[in-house]
């Protein structure tokens, strides 16, 4: 390219770029006449919105102006007519007063002649007095000139006549007040105690001591005698209690003197009859959930008799001891159902007399307590049963009720007498009690008491009557030969301690066993 048309060539472009100049610069100022045309016609809109919308607010506030005097006139005519009716209630009350004004002075002009005619007849009645004394002193001194006694010596004769006579008056009506006191209080106390009884419903029932167990069928007897009799044997060694299998049909007799082992034994002979597995090893895991199953069971009976008489609140261990109550008998009495008896009789008793009935139920239901705590006995146990319901916060009467029962502590409250007389018509009742099976029991309780004292001793089971003491030692403290011995030191102490005319066999029984798990 030549010089030439390289200048030609800039000459075009130059006048390319002044041609698009001039043609944007152009196109820009009409633009920007549209813009400003629009912005103008836009804020002109805006000018004549604004302007509406003013005459609109302006509008909307004449309109509540308007509504708001309304309003206010309204309120001004209604308190208007109030202050006018006001004004008419004072002007009446004034109006009241004034009247009430008159009547006050009224009453007082009226008060002030009674007064001065009171005046008048009170120095009227002094003037006569006077005259009244006058008369009663000249007449004194004619009857001291007549009888030659002063004044004051007849008046001390005549006091002394006087009180003489109110003496005797007053003897004779204090005895006939006593014996009307004391006939009343007889026929009251009767009638509190009928009334109390005859609340009352109680089975009469004396504790047996034999339990009946039920069998699908005879051939069930074989299985619980086992091969040569080793079933029957570890289930009295067990339990503690005389199996009898005899002619009776579909059924075995099971036989002991304390009602607690007696139920736990026929519960195991239930589960195993029912479970069909029957042998020695069986028969000792069956005893041992029954014992677990019993703890539960105690609760359950507690809880049920103070469901019964009304009671609530009570500790739970104290509840499940109350419930071991049931198996365990008082002269042939369930100990139970008498102290569910005498709450209720102690009730109705402290209720007729004005007293605290609930206090009166917990001290009768808790009176013997004590008879199911460890090593209680009929000595000392309302001081065991005290001691133990004192642990969960029973209430002081109660607690004082229990040792006073047995007069173990002063009565603070009449409860304990209440206690006393509900007990006692629990006891007296017709066939609430036998003294002959509590001396079997007694009898028997003593014979294990006695093979308990023996070291060495696991469990004393009395059975057959009292006629044998079974005793199970434990294998690690007594070998052959000390268990030999152990017989002979217990029969001995048996024949001191125990008076019987029978015979009692002494059967010691220790067994080795060596457990290993595969």
């Amino acid at each position: 390219m030549t010089l030439v048309d390289a200048s030609i060539l800039l000459f075009f472009i130059l006048i390319s770029f002044s041609a698009g100049w001039f043609l944007n610069s152009i196109a820009g100022k009409r633009s920007l006449s549209t813009a400003k045309k629009k912005s103008e016609a836009i804020i002109a809109d805006a000018k004549s919105d604004v302007e509406n919308l003013k005459k609109e607010k302006i509008l909307e506030a004449n309109e509540e102006i308007y509504q708001q005097k309304q309003q206010l006139e309204e309120e001004y005519r209604s308190k208007k007519n109030s202050l006018k009716s006001f004004e008419n209630e004072l002007v009446n009350k004034d109006n009241n007063i004034d009247r009430k004004a008159d009547l006050v002075s009224k009453k007082e002009r009226d008060l002030f002649i009674s007064e001065r005619e009171l005046k008048n007849k009170e120095n009227l009645l002094n003037i006569r007095q006077k005259k009244l004394d006058e008369s009663i002193e000249e007449a004194n001194k004619k009857l001291e000139a007549i009888s030659g006694l002063t004044t004051e010596e007849a008046k001390k004769l005549l006091m002394d006549n006087l009180i003489e006579e109110a003496k005797k008056e007053a003897a004779h009506t204090v005895h006939q007040i006593t014996k009307d006191a004391q006939e009343q209080a007889n026929e009251e106390a009767k009638r509190i105690i009928l009334s109390a009884m005859e609340q009352i419903v109680s089975t009469h029932t004396i504790e047996s001591t034999v339990s009946t167990v039920s069998l699908p069928s005879d051939d069930m007897k074989g299985r619980i005698i086992g091969k040569e009799g080793r079933n029957i044997r570890a289930f009295e060694v067990v339990t503690g209690v005389d199996v009898i299998v005899d002619d009776t049909p579909e059924a075995v007799l099971l036989s002991a003197f304390d009602p607690y082992r007696r139920e736990l034994a026929k519960l195991t002979m239930e589960r195993l009859v029912s479970d069909g597995r029957i042998h020695p090893g069986r028969i000792e895991e069956t005893y041992e959930k029954i014992l677990q199953e019993m703890e539960e069971h105690f609760e359950e009976i507690g809880e049920q008799t103070l469901h019964e008489i009304g009671i609530h609140g009570m500790h739970k261990d104290i509840v499940s001891t109350l419930g071991r109550l049931k198996y365990r008998s008082s002269y042939g009495q369930n100990v139970l159902q008498h102290c569910q008896e005498v709450a209720e009789l102690a009730g109705i008793l402290a209720a007729e007399l004005g007293l605290d009935a609930i206090l009166a139920r917990r001290a009768g239901i808790l009176h013997k307590i004590g008879l199911v705590i460890t090593k209680a006995n009929e000595s000392d146990y309302s001081k065991v049963g005290h001691e133990f319901i004192k642990k969960f916060g029973e209430h002081p009467v109660v607690l004082n009720a229990i040792l006073a029962f047995t007069n173990k502590a002063e009565a603070n409250s009449p409860i304990p007498m209440i206690l006393q007389i509900a007990d006692e018509i629990s006891r007296k009742r017709p066939g609430a009690r036998r003294d002959v099976i509590e001396n079997y029991v007694k009898r028997l309780n003593s014979l294990e008491e006695i093979a308990d004292s023996f070291e060495g001793v696991k469990n004393a089971y009395a059975i057959q009557a009292g006629k044998e003491i079974r005793i199970i030692i434990d294998h690690n403290k007594a070998d052959d030969a000390m268990s030999l011995q152990l017989a002979t030191d217990i029969a001995k102490k048996i024949k001191t301690v125990v008076d019987s005319n029978n015979t009692v066999k002494v059967n010691v029984i220790r067994e080795f066993r060596s457990v290993d798990y595969a």
